[in-house]
């Protein structure tokens, strides 16, 4: 099954968990679907940007037959990638989504809880009982040597700091039933995309096919005043707090409680091969400053922090300015990571991916 926004849309998690409990078939989500589908769910697959999981990778690779509800199936390279040579059904709301850019079969026209609703009633009256769990398993396992693969990125006592360890210790602090996370575009949208775990629909904010750099401190900032009840962080670069930090400005003079991480590697990761003429040219791919102390400028709680031990007890203090309704800022200085496609420099690269 692959699930797109339109889940979050209409309200549809229930009705998508217990259709893929019943037919016991795996779930992926796609980067604006992630937290349409719990991914602490044995049945999981997690969500996807430009990196997969090698779990969704090989379970799209199996597959004979692709569901897909609430997503308009568009090519992009910040979702998964649509494979091309497999069967397709498509619940959608929108007539123009059908075989847009992808070859659909059979296609179902309508909300996606009610059309996932019609599905089940449906197949329940077909089968018997619900399939045996054994897809559910495979996928735990997958998903769970994934994670041991990079246990030491995520418990790392590097300094510089390793992004994968900043992650690990923000989902050990923070509830994620009880939050909204989002990223910014470049690579913390790949470090974070795969291992945060959502639990709660509509408690992460995935973009992508806008990719503009800063976007995430408006939505961090609006997921706030919706949902004042949330822990609402942004995990975003340096180079995208360079672009709209100071409206980091916002959030002081209204007291939003939000929480800004920000990956301090002091290079556009991301455009290493895309800036190479500039890069020689002009120093294009090198950039720096204090953030901590720009929000410190700005009337903002921050800290910079450059130690491992300094990461968990920094967010605990963050998360104390939070909970007496005010922003927070937290500037990690960080190496210039790889990501788990390989992604980064030759001399960091192994075969994790």
């Amino acid at each position: 099954i692959w699930a797109g926004q339109g889940v979050i849309r209409a309200d549809a998690t229930s009705a998508l968990v217990r259709l893929a409990e019943f037919l016991d078939i795996p779930v992926l989500t796609t980067n604006p679907g992630k937290s349409a589908f719990p991914e602490d769910h044995p049945l999981s697959l997690g969500a996807s940007a430009v990196n997969s999981p090698p779990a969704m990778k090989e379970a799209l690779d199996n597959a004979d037959l692709v569901f897909a509800v609430g997503s308009s199936l568009t090519w992009t390279p910040f979702n998964p990638q649509i494979p091309r040579d497999k069967h397709f059904i498509q619940l959608t709301n929108a007539e123009d989504d059908i075989n847009k850019e992808t070859r659909i079969e059979r296609s179902l026209l309508g909300d996606a809880r009610l059309g996932l609703e019609a599905l089940l009633a449906e197949v329940t009256s077909m089968l018997d009982e619900p399939r045996p769990p054994v897809r559910a398993e495979n996928t735990r396992v997958s998903k769970q040597d994934f994670h041991d693969a990079w246990k030491d990125e995520r418990e790392s006592a590097e300094a510089p700091l390793n992004p994968y360890r900043i992650i690990n210790e923000l989902q050990n602090r923070i509830d994620p039933s009880q939050s909204v996370l989002t990223h910014d575009s470049g690579s913390p949208r790949e470090h974070l995309m795969p291992f945060w775990e959502t639990r709660a629909t509509g408690g992460y904010i995935g973009w992508g096919k806008t990719t503009q750099l800063g976007h995430s401190l408006g939505l961090v900032m609006g997921a706030s005043l919706a949902q004042p009840g949330k822990t609402c962080v942004a995990v975003l670069g340096d180079a995208a707090f360079c672009m709209t930090g100071l409206d980091l400005d916002t959030a002081v003079k209204n007291r939003l409680p939000v929480l800004l991480v920000i990956l301090n590697n002091s290079v556009m990761a991301c455009e290493r091969d895309q800036l190479r003429i500039s890069r020689e040219k002009f120093d294009a791919f090198d950039i720096g400053g204090n953030y901590a102390d720009i929000a410190n400028a700005l009337g903002c709680w921050s800290r910079r922090v450059t130690a491992p031990d300094e990461i968990a007890p920094s967010i605990d203090a963050a998360l104390a300015e939070l909970r007496e309704g005010r922003p927070a800022l937290l500037e990690f200085v960080t190496k210039e990571c790889y990501d788990f496609a390989g992604n980064g420099p030759a001399d960091q690269r192994d075969s994790k991916g």
